[in-house]
């Protein structure tokens, strides 16, 4: 008794010896109660004793400890809370950790668990991490070895550091489970976890239940600010992220709702930010569409479900009433049809791939041939894909039986080889092959048609020049009313310049609907100059109020103008598709004796370049204040992003401008005129064009001079945007004052010269521009010469909103210096307007 008296004194004079005065560390044998503090050495995190919401009971968790909002992270007894504040945790000489709901408890409410005993030194320490170790070491060795640690028992929320998985060692799965609701951390209704079967995905379960999967492993990672890691080794197979700047503080958590959200901290709205959060759509739930179907979230209606190739609905009286849960079955049930003579594959494009945890490993190196003939081997193979296992090569995948959860994702997504009968691939092959029979009956008929009217023509000119003229313009609308009507967009894609490096097998666009030309000209009062809003190179602006009172903007083509048509085309084919609160809205079209017009919502602001530079008093200066501003430049930023990277296609707008950017009501902004917009597949990084299409001053370098465009040219864009917001000055204001020099370039001087702060709006008079001088070098950051320097917007969204990031020193800008009434290009430009539509201030 008296030998272990001596080792409890030794531990104890050895840490008072050597961790006098730290808050991070319980030593052996010492305790800590309800009311006391264990804070991380760098003071981000706490450990202690907590009641969460509105409820009295007490927990032992951690938490940050240096945000003003306590948002835990970790608790430890969230099945056994403690009634009153009498608990205590307490280290044991045999290193352990034990929490008691008193002092005078003998049976603890929850322990690390560990069970060897230590005849050596003993701490339990939290690290700046979030981790709570529990560390050992032998007796006169300095080294210690950690034997339990809270990193490796995660409740709802997931850090940096922490990894999900399996310990194939131990079988500890480490997963993150909800809390029951916002006042009791006890193990909720939903988990968190990894699926190692087949090819590894994350799972999100209620109870027992798929509720949502992500995309099959492996997952990019290609982000400024996370590292993702993947480990798959004998040891076991864990995800874990982590942070490039310690600045910014990141977590994910499954909220008790079942919603896994990953979010940043906003310090300067002093709250937590989602920049990911699923599931949110229909076709997120796990198996909307049942078995053997594919759910399409960019169809609202009539039903955004669908069997795959040789498969119809089980309950086809259900189908037709929305219920897709009983999901498909083949059209011929006999397992011979599909498995003999004349059966081939059907590719199903870029979808996320069918539950894979269903599916068999053929193994890597296997090419896309080889794994088919593997799957034509054996009967009971429904499928096959094949995916690039991180650059370890190529693997087979395949399905035998039923394929559950596909859905269309062209982001991150395979291609799909579906399995049919011979008749089901004779009647694929031959609607496919339909429209080009079309277009050969087409190139046989029309040079007949045209034939003969010329003979007609030549026959009877005068009496018939003007019913021709007019019957002449009834097809060209019909012809153009059946393009934008058709279902994969075949004709448009092949014959226009402004999509022609656009892959694609079917693209279904939504209906649009079609206005009467009575209709606008009532709306319009006829055209009437006093409701004309603006003009640009190939088309005027007009308000107009609808029969139902709702007003809209109606973009009128300049007649004669085949360049109009052709970005009209291009506009209506690309912002028919788009929806976000940060693109102006289509609400339809006319196209009627020979008038072409696009039918806008109507935003009352007009555009940020009215607001900004087309200045009627200085009222109107005092109005657009910094907070507007800002939330003006966050939202243009968003909107960007979601054609860059979070729409079913790439989009490069090419022509981003204030007069491009329109204002609602609540001046939230909204890009607006998509006719030089150009769209590219995820699988291109840039295109080239010799048709250059914009407006100078807000052209990239590499695209003004070379027609190279990427979602950089549209970062440049934007960045100079963002300058002109800041200082309130036009690109080409300072060239009018020195023609020397560019709004970059006077930006680019007073920055290296530290008065960046003289760059801000003198209307603004703000009191701290901290916010302002950051915005100025993200703007500087975007004009970089080099493309490859500058960020993407996905990156410039988060400098944005989080002010801890800390940013690069921006290097030289493009257009440090102009000179006047020099072209930066050979090739004919097809816009050099700085005015569109929406750019003129109605006053």
């Amino acid at each position: 008794m008296e030998s272990a008296k001596l080792v409890l004194l030794s531990l104890l004079l050895f840490w008072h010896q050597t961790c006098s005065g730290s808050h991070d560390t319980i030593a052996a044998n010492e305790s800590i109660s309800d009311g006391s503090l264990v804070i991380s050495r760098g003071g981000r995190f706490a450990l202690g004793f907590f009641s969460p919401g509105s409820s009295s009971y007490r927990y032992l968790g951690i938490w940050y400890h240096d945000i003003g909002e306590q948002t835990v992270v970790w608790v430890a007894n969230r099945n056994d809370p403690i009634t009153g504040t009498s608990g205590i945790l307490t280290g044991h000489g045999y290193c352990n950790l034990f929490l008691y709901s008193n002092s005078s408890s003998k049976l603890p409410l929850w322990s690390a668990n560990v069970s060897a005993g230590s005849n050596g030194t003993c701490v339990a320490q939290l690290l700046d991490s979030g981790n709570f170790v529990l560390k050992e070491g032998a007796k006169g060795e300095r080294k210690m070895y950690t034997v339990w640690q809270s990193f490796d028992y995660p409740t709802d929320t997931l850090l940096p550091g922490i990894k999900v998985g399996l310990n194939r060692r131990t079988g500890l799965s480490h997963l993150l489970t909800s809390w029951r609701s916002a006042d009791d951390p006890g193990t909720g209704n939903f988990s968190f976890e990894l699926n190692p079967s087949g090819s590894p995905q994350f799972f999100l379960y209620q109870g027992t239940s798929p509720y949502w999967r992500s995309v099959p492993w492996p997952w990019e990672s290609n982000h400024d600010f996370f590292n993702d890691t993947f480990d798959n080794n004998e040891d076991g197979i864990y995800y874990s992220t982590a942070i490039m700047d310690s600045s910014v503080y990141m977590r994910a958590v499954v909220d008790p709702s079942g919603i896994l959200k990953s979010m940043t901290w906003d310090e300067g709205d002093g709250r937590w930010k989602a920049f990911y959060a699923s599931p949110k759509q229909k076709c997120d739930f796990y198996g909307t569409c049942g078995p053997n179907s594919k759910c399409d979230p960019s169809i609202v209606f009539p039903y955004e479900c669908a069997c795959l190739p040789g498969y119809e609905p089980r309950f086809p009286k259900k189908w037709h009433l929305r219920d897709g849960s009983g999901g498909c079955v083949r059209k011929r049930a006999e397992a011979t049809s599909i498995c003999g003579e004349g059966e081939g594959f059907v590719r199903v494009e870029k979808v996320k791939l069918p539950d894979t945890s269903a599916a068999v490993w053929v193994g890597l190196g296997t090419s896309k041939l080889n794994c088919e003939g593997e799957c034509r081997k054996n009967c009971a193979c429904s499928a096959y894909a094949t995916i690039d296992i991180g650059g370890k090569g190529i693997g087979c995948l395949q399905w035998h039986g039923a394929m559950m959860d596909t859905v269309d994702f062209p982001l991150r997504a395979y291609d799909l080889y579906v399995r049919v009968d011979a008749l089901e691939l004779a009647d694929y092959l031959k609607d496919s092959s339909g429209f080009v029979e079309f277009k050969l009956k087409i190139s046989i008929i029309v040079p007949s048609v045209v034939s003969v009217w010329i003979v007609i023509a030549l026959l009877a000119y005068l009496w018939l020049r003007k019913w021709k003229k007019r019957r002449g313009m009834a097809v060209k609308n019909r012809l153009i009313r059946n393009l934008f009507h058709t279902s994969d967009g075949s004709n448009y894609f092949e014959t226009s310049e402004a999509t022609k490096d656009i892959k694609h097998s079917t693209t279904i666009y939504p209906e649009l609907p079609f206005f009467n030309l009575g209709t606008i000209q009532a709306a319009t009062n006829n055209f009437s100059p006093t409701t004309k809003l603006g003009q640009g190179g190939f088309a005027l602006v007009y308000k107009g109020k609808l029969p139902n009172g709702q007003e809209v903007a109606v973009k009128r083509l300049t007649k004669n103008s085949s360049q109009g048509l052709e970005q009209l085309k291009n506009e209506v084919l690309l912002i028919a598709k788009l929806q976000h609160r940060n693109l102006v809205k289509l609400h339809g079209c006319c196209i009627e004796d020979g008038e072409q017009m696009l039918v806008y919502e109507y935003l009352p602001y007009n555009s940020l370049d009215s607001l900004l530079f087309v200045v009627v008093d200085d009222s109107q200066r005092l109005f657009l204040d910094w907070r507007k501003r800002f939330n003006i430049i966050i939202g243009i930023a968003r909107g960007v992003l979601y054609l860059h990277q979070d729409s079913r296609f790439r989009i490069i707008h090419r022509d981003l401008k204030p007069s491009n950017i329109l204002l609602d009501a609540e001046l939230n902004p909204k890009i607006s005129d998509f006719g030089m917009a150009r769209m590219l597949d995820y699988h291109q990084t840039e295109g080239k064009t010799s048709r250059i299409c914009g407006t100078y001053g807000y052209m990239s370098p590499e695209y003004a001079l070379f027609g190279r465009f990427s979602v950089k040219s549209d970062v440049f864009s934007f960045g100079v945007i963002l300058l002109e917001t800041v200082a309130g000055r036009k690109i080409n204001w300072f060239s009018q004052q020195d023609p020397s020099l560019s709004l970059i370039g006077h930006v680019w001087e007073l920055w290296r010269a530290g008065r960046a702060a003289e760059v801000v709006d003198s209307s603004l008079m703000l009191k701290d521009s901290n916010v302002a001088i950051r915005c100025i070098q993200v703007g500087l950051l975007c004009v970089e010469e080099n493309p490859a320097d500058r960020p993407d917007m996905q990156a410039v969204v988060l400098m944005l909103n989080s002010e801890t990031t800390p940013l690069r020193t921006p290097n030289r800008p493009a257009f440090v210096c102009v000179r006047s009434k020099v072209s930066f290009v050979k090739e004919p430009v097809c816009s050099v307007n700085e005015m569109s539509f929406s750019g003129i201030f109605n006053r």
